[in-house]
């Protein structure tokens, strides 16, 4: 099963060192390893050494299962046969493998060589245990020999391939010997048994010298290996006895061992090719895991494999349709049953059980009324995931416009088209339901009455048909019988015509395969070339029918007419039977109408469903990507506030009047850029400044409200022994509150302090005056921002008010 899963994923993951990196490693089956170091091993980034290996020890333990039969009955024997000749054909797969699988020379025990001779051992002992079988069911002696001798060429071929090479354990080589000469000495022996059937007695005596030779080199050579005790025994008594026989009766001359005729061959064994999957009821765990190509591949060939099985379908249900319509206006079978003129024929009363059975007109009532409803649903699926993406996109535009450059990642309308498409795509499709859902309305309602009287009971529906006079003499006429012989063929044809739409649909044929076969051969997959060969074979008889059938119709429909036309002229025309036949050609009508719309019906309503799961799955991955983006959104707005509340920053404090007024009394023109604070050179001690009186305050002064200028840069103050500090820089555009006083020093910085953020903590601050405070709010708390809507960027916590310390000089920065 392993090994299966191999071959299957193979194809599918790209195994190399530089893409998927697996690295196998392997010890050499035959190297026992050193005093001094361990065995050889080999690691490989290989899938195809992983699968060598794999099977090289499916083979060894085939090998061991079939050593471990007990070869005194069938079944053991059957098996021991069955596993020697597996394990021989993975060795075999093995050796003409394994130099394309590797990037590299081979450990010795999976070189070509090893596993060849491997092979030939495996088939030899398949050979040998026919051999076996063939003794004890007694078969002919001319057999057993035969199989005898291939079984020893077998042998004899593994031991000359291997009688130079050290790679397999010492003691294989005398066994292969030992052996050779056993099965050959067989072979002699029951060669000899013929011989002397045949009045050979010389050659028998020969051939059993020989045999006696043979075992004579195995008992002297290879006796603590194999033991042949009882096989020289016996060859040892019929040599005897033969020699007595021919010494006193037969005088035969016995043949030198050239002379000999050669004893015939039998292989009666082959080694099993290796087919994968080996395992039996192997599932592929990666079935649906194909390549790319081979996706792209099987996906327009399911296209071309839909569009030719419903261009057939659609075609029988189109004639289908064409002859019931042409039925119904000869108003057919009904006009050839109506015998007695005032009774219900029997083809309408079959066609009012067959739609009563199916729920009738409450059944299109109900199926009626569920679409709209599905359809609604549908939409609003379809509108909510629109409606996050349109939400999220203008957040996202709103904080761009903020921010502008400072807004660094990719906008939502750009990420967002393959979901509009898809979406757009989804309205189209709804679109076009909505407009074949009317076409169904408006048939309903055309036929809906007719169809209602169709499942009325009999008595009902006898009265609601207009009587007429018999036409009893119309009843055994040729033409008559003509017509209904011609009906019964048409109903044939529908009924084969049912059973082909069924086959059609229940053709399946997997590409995966095919496609997979011709990536791994050409390096490239041609689709159309494949497919359509392939179409043509799975659906080409299938096609052939349909036709046939249409043409069959054709020929029908223009008999049927043609005899109408003759039973139309005999009938009396009257206009009772006029409209008598007009109500049962609707009747007729009806029911065919009542059978298209409950399949119409029903189809819409599984669409629907269908549409309802694929739509839920749209709206999954919107909301998926909407919470993403809002995640990301709220991080980046994180650290937004942060890099603004460490900009260094310089609010201006307002200078006292005669700073500011001119000698002339004039103000002067305010310079265009902040004056830079004063550095203190390393070295030199700060003095401080003299310091200025205090501002006059008017009362016209303090009504006026100061506005800050646009982008006017905040002065900072540090308080002694603090580090500098920077402060924000105020909003563009805010209006600054009233000022009534002058701070009393500067403030400190306002860094983020909302909750969900490191740092906040909600703590009563000591309340004083603060210019700063950006909003209409005087609070005890520290306010925390508030999304006006979502996304919207939060504005810099308001600097807390200053303590009440006493006023200290001011000192200049470095």
């Amino acid at each position: 099963r392993y090994y299966d899963q191999l071959c299957s994923i193979e194809p599918k993951f790209p195994f190399s060192e530089n893409q998927v990196c697996v690295t196998f490693t392997w010890k050499d089956a035959f190297d026992k390893g050193s005093l001094f170091g361990g065995s050889a091993k080999l690691a490989l980034a290989s899938l195809g050494y992983e699968k060598t290996c794999v099977l090289f020890n499916c083979g060894a333990l085939a090998s061991q299962i079939a050593a471990e039969q007990n070869l005194d009955n069938d079944e053991g024997l059957k098996a021991a046969a069955k596993h020697y000749q597996f394990a021989s054909g993975a060795f075999q797969h093995i050796k003409d493998t394994v130099l394309s699988a590797l990037s590299r020379e081979p450990t010795v025990d999976i070189s070509p060589d090893t596993v060849g001779t491997l092979s030939l051992i495996m088939l030899a002992q398949a050979q040998e245990v026919f051999f076996l079988k063939a003794t004890r069911d007694k078969m002919k002696d001319a057999i057993i020999a035969k199989l005898a001798n291939q079984a020893a060429d077998y042998y004899g071929d593994a031991y000359k391939q291997c009688q130079y090479k050290d790679t397999l354990p010492k003691e294989v080589f005398p066994v292969l010997a030992a052996k050779h000469c056993i099965m050959q000495a067989n072979a002699e022996y029951h060669q000899s048994i013929l011989a002397k059937q045949q009045k050979k007695f010389g050659e028998e005596i020969g051939r059993l010298q020989h045999a006696a030779d043979l075992v004579k080199t195995v008992a002297s050579r290879y006796d603590e290996y194999i033991n042949v005790k009882d096989l020289v025994d016996k060859i040892n008594r019929a040599l005897t006895a033969a020699k007595k026989d021919n010494d006193f009766i037969y005088h035969d001359r016995v043949p030198d061992l050239k002379d000999l005729e050669s004893i015939g061959k039998a292989s009666l064994v082959k080694a099993t090719p290796v087919v994968v999957p080996l395992s039996q009821k192997f599932t592929d765990l990666f079935e649906k895991m194909v390549p790319l190509q081979v996706q792209q591949s099987v996906s327009v060939y399911n296209q071309r494999k839909a569009d030719l099985v419903n261009r057939s379908i659609a075609q029988m249900r189109e004639a289908t349709n064409l002859a019931n319509g042409v039925l119904a206006s000869l108003n057919l079978p009904a006009a050839i049953e109506d015998v007695s003129g005032d009774t219900v024929p029997q083809s309408i009363l079959n066609k009012s059980k067959s739609v009563i059975e199916q729920g009738g007109i409450q059944t299109v009532d109900q199926l009626m009324k569920d679409l709209p409803e599905l359809l609604q649903r549908n939409k609003e699926i379809l509108d909510e995931s629109l409606r996050l993406l349109d939400e999220e996109e203008t957040t996202d535009n709103d904080l761009r416009t903020k921010f502008k450059e400072r807004w660094q990642r990719t906008p939502s309308n750009e990420l967002y088209k393959p979901l509009r498409a898809e979406g757009a795509n989804y309205h189209n499709i709804l679109n076009k339901a909505v407009q074949a859902d009317g076409q169904v309305k408006e048939r309903y309602q055309s036929h809906r009455d007719t169809i209602a009287l169709l499942c009325k009971p009999e008595a009902e529906l006898n009265a609601a048909i207009p009587s007429a006079n018999p036409a009893k003499t119309l009843q055994g006429s040729e033409v008559v019988n003509v017509l209904r012989t011609l009906l019964a063929n048409l109903d044939e044809v529908k009924k084969e015509r049912e059973q082909l739409e069924n086959d059609l649909k229940s053709v399946n044929f997997d590409m995966t395969s095919k496609f997979l076969t011709a990536l791994a051969q050409d390096g490239a997959i041609n689709e159309e070339a494949i497919s359509v060969t392939e179409l043509d074979r799975i659906y080409g008889s299938y096609t052939q029918k349909v036709q046939e059938s249409l043409k069959k119709q054709e020929e029908l429909l223009k008999n049927i007419q043609n005899a109408h036309q003759d039973f139309s002229k005999m009938k009396q025309s009257n206009n009772e039977s006029n409209l008598r036949e007009e109500v049962l050609k609707n009747l007729a009508v009806a029911n065919d109408n009542f059978v298209e719309l409950v399949g119409n019906l029903k189809e819409g309503t599984k669409f629907y469903n269908e549409l309802t799961e694929m739509l839920l799955k749209f709206q999954n991955k919107c909301s998926d990507i909407v919470f993403a983006r809002k995640t990301e959104r709220d991080e980046l707005l994180k650290d937004l506030q942060q890099s603004i509340a460490r900009e260094p920053s310089a609010p201006s404090i307002p200078l006292p009047t005669y700073q500011t007024t001119s000698a002339g009394g004039t103000k002067p023109a305010p310079s265009s850029t902040p004056t830079p604070a004063p550095r203190t050179m390393v070295g030199t001690k700060p003095q401080p400044p003299a310091r200025p009186p205090p501002p006059v305050i008017s009362a016209a002064s303090s009504s006026s409200s100061a506005t800050a200028p646009s982008g006017t840069p905040a002065a900072a103050a540090a308080p002694p022994a603090a580090a500098p500090v920077a402060a924000p820089a105020p909003i563009p555009g805010a209006s600054a509150p009233a000022a009534n006083t002058a701070p009393s020093q500067a403030q400190g910085p306002p860094y983020p302090t909302y909750p969900g953020y490191p740092g906040f903590c909600q703590m009563p601050m000591p309340m004083g005056y603060n210019p700063y405070l950006y909003g209409q709010y005087n609070l005890p708390y520290a306010p925390s921002p508030v999304y006006q809507n979502p996304g919207q960027a939060p504005y810099p916590a308001p600097q807390q008010p200053g303590y009440p310390f006493p006023q200290q000089p001011y000192y200049p920065q470095q």
